[in-house]
């Protein structure tokens, strides 16, 4: 493949947007943590949590709600699928509203969803800058994949967050489910073993990578795309010390955050046009990119002001946040086929 422009968008939009995010988060969360920021609470609307906590989940769910403008928003897309855009979402509102079990189920299901689409973030990141850089599509596509994989969840597997993740289980109790209740406990009691696993199989699978690699250069089969290493080297530091360690408690505020950023910014750029067209905006873009923005950031600030216990509407988050996985791995692979 002959190379293309390194960038997604340009020297600037990149490394503010894609590039520097992981680091600018971490050094953000330092910066806040054990301030009256990360420690004094607030009320808002129904809900308290330190002004860090709201801020952090208004970002997630804010980042869920964009892919509305790809999914619905777009006729081209929406077209394709239209049980799973208009069906599916009102079938699953209904079992989360009728069945505590499955509500319950539901934000089990995101949390881990959640971890694997993270790291596909990172994925489609890194493989379109290899792209760019000219590298053929399937060159160590599913090693990059498995590898960004491993940078995500494998910290958190093996690290101070796993109970964390796994403490959503603790919900069935509130169902009487005893079976799913209990999964916290066994996961803490074998916590040491899954560290292992993780070093283990970790420490194969760089090996492998690396050296795949190194003999494809060695051949004259691949060159190094440095915006791609960047990206993944950073991320992957971020993600072993904060989803690690914790040693600032602000995990989930620095890997929410960055993601959340990557993710309004690359709709923005690869839909913006038609984002603007939509509202009507398209001579002023600028209006139209802060209609895009204060609508999902309404949206956000809306779901951290509201109470867990209106489930109709906490439903509602619940469907936004699955459906934002699943649509998000589609629409990008239709999107790729149309082009």
């Amino acid at each position: 493949m002959k190379p293309r422009k390194p960038y997604i968008v340009d020297f600037t939009y990149d490394w503010l947007f894609f590039l520097a995010p992981p680091m600018l988060a971490l050094a953000l969360g330092i910066l806040v943590s054990d301030s009256s920021l990360a420690t004094d609470e607030w009320q808002l609307g129904m809900e308290t949590d330190t002004l860090v906590g709201f801020f952090s989940g208004t970002m997630i769910h804010a980042h869920l709600v964009a892919v509305v403008f790809r999914s619905h928003a777009n006729p081209q897309i929406r077209g394709l699928y239209p049980i799973r855009f208009f069906v599916v979402p009102i079938v699953l509102w209904l079992a989360i509203v009728a069945s505590p079990w499955v509500a319950v189920a539901s934000t089990v299901v995101a949390t881990f969803w959640d971890v694997w689409h993270s790291g596909a973030q990172t994925f489609g990141f890194a493989r379109i800058y290899e792209r760019n850089h000219g590298t053929p599509p399937e060159l160590g596509r599913r090693l990059d994949f498995w590898l960004q994989q491993l940078l995500y969840a494998g910290p958190i597997l093996a690290g101070a967050t796993l109970m964390d993740h796994f403490d959503s289980f603790s919900s069935f109790a509130d169902v009487g489910d005893a079976v799913f209740s209990s999964v916290p406990a066994r996961v803490d009691g074998v916590h040491r073993y899954l560290t292992y696993g993780v070093l283990a199989v970790g420490s194969v699978l760089i090996a492998a990578y690396v050296i795949v690699y190194w003999r494809l250069a060695r051949r004259g089969q691949w060159s190094p795309p440095w915006l791609k290493i960047w990206l993944v080297c950073s991320t992957g530091f971020v993600s072993i010390y904060t989803w690690g360690f914790n040693s600032w408690g602000q995990a989930f505020l620095i890997m929410n955050l960055f993601h959340a950023v990557q993710y309004l910014a690359l709709v923005w750029a690869m839909e913006g046009k038609r984002i603007a067209a939509l509202f009507g905006l398209g001579r002023v873009p600028r209006v139209a990119l802060g209609v895009y923005l204060g609508s999902c950031i309404a949206y956000g600030f809306g779901v951290q002001a509201l109470s867990s216990d209106l489930t109709t509407l906490w439903a509602i988050t619940i469907v936004v946040s699955l459906m934002h996985f699943w649509y998000d791995a589609f629409v990008w692979s239709v999107r790729r086929a149309q082009v």
